[in-house]
């Protein structure tokens, strides 16, 4: 069980390996050593995905986010995206240890989150590892688990939930509800202005947020004036995003951001219009992480299906959105993948 997966074929036979033995391990650069007493201005963690519209050629981004200040109010000392985070953990007054927290930990959270559900720590009753609900599983509370450690069904003695090992970790170092705003400033930018491209991401709530000042919410913009920049000329987090003349809604493109990272949706997601009253359409609650067939209009009240081969859908105009940017953007409209494996019942 080194991967901790899946590792049966067809049939119910052993398979030859396992589904993530040709997963990239993670490196020792991409993994961060962080011990937050060195960091008394603050420390900020979020689950990190692809940007959700990304005209660039920096390097992909996913994993979990940090951002950390030795001084409250002063410059960044880390603002990078690691796949793996190591945080240091006394169990006792006479031995030191580490508690590890992966990529697929954080973006898990960030699906959790996003869609509005706690996450909860989770134990394999038979062999006692920690347990990540995945995908569907992310987003829908249940007591039976299939155990990634050990590979048998098990239920949890607490009942109903959502497993992430995050749970467990922000327990530890007694994380609370943090305040959250929305971004007080709003922009209006042209892509030709920025021939090295321009990335978009939804905010998402922290997995951990120290600082006393509350959380923005919006839209995170980096926009580059060259390819080969390695900051970005405007990093911010904005209210309102204003490209080339296209307004762009937060709630769509947050629900897009976690929408994306659920392999099971993938196809799925489409730019639904009403066709009786042209209202773009977007599925919200339930029906935003949840395929379905009829949707119901919220301007004129109408049911409606999709005209597309696929039956089972969901409706976010952010699809329509990003093609429309597509159109006067200064490069190619990345298509970055985060790999991931579907997990349904």
């Amino acid at each position: 069980m080194e991967h901790h997966a899946n590792a049966t074929a067809k049939y119910g036979v052993a398979a030859d390996k396992c589904v993530a033995a040709d997963d990239p391990p993670i490196k020792a650069e991409e993994t961060l050593h962080l011990n937050f007493v060195d960091y008394p201005g603050g420390i900020a963690l979020w689950g990190s995905v692809p940007a959700i519209y990304d005209t660039t050629t920096q390097p992909i981004d996913r994993g979990i986010h940090v951002h950390a200040r030795s001084t409250k109010g002063g410059l960044k000392n880390i603002d990078k995206t690691y796949r793996r985070l190591q945080v240091p953990y006394r169990v006792d007054l006479l031995s030191d240890g580490w508690v590890n927290v992966d990529e697929i930990d954080a973006i898990n959270y960030m699906i959790s989150s996003v869609f509005g559900f706690e996450t909860i720590p989770v134990h394999c009753v038979y062999c006692g590892f920690p347990h990540l609900d995945r995908d569907w599983f992310a987003v829908h509370s249940h007591r039976k688990h299939q155990c990634h450690g050990c590979g048998r069904q098990f239920s949890d003695p607490m009942g109903l939930g959502i497993g992430n090992p995050i749970a467990a970790l922000r327990h530890m170092l007694g994380a609370t509800p943090t305040k959250k705003r929305k971004a007080p400033d709003s922009i209006a930018i042209k892509q030709c202005d920025y021939p090295g491209g321009i990335q978009l991401w939804g905010s998402n709530p922290a997995i951990l947020w120290t600082s006393s000042d509350p959380e923005m919410t919006g839209i995170h913009l980096h926009a580059f004036k060259m390819h080969d920049q390695e900051f970005p000329e405007v990093d911010e987090t904005y209210a309102k995003v204003t490209i080339d003349g296209i307004k762009i809604d937060a709630d769509q493109v947050r629900t897009y951001m976690a929408q994306s990272a659920m392999p099971h949706l993938e196809g799925r997601v489409l730019d639904l219009s009403c066709p009786h009253c042209a209202e773009p359409h977007i599925d919200k609650g339930e029906h935003a992480f949840t395929p379905h067939i009829d949707h119901e209009c919220y301007s004129c009240g109408q049911s409606f299906r999709a005209l597309s081969q696929i039956k089972k859908t969901i409706g976010n105009p952010f699809v329509g959105t990003r093609k429309k940017l597509g159109l006067s953007a200064t490069g190619p409209v990345r298509e970055d993948k985060l790999g991931l494996r579907p997990e349904t019942i």
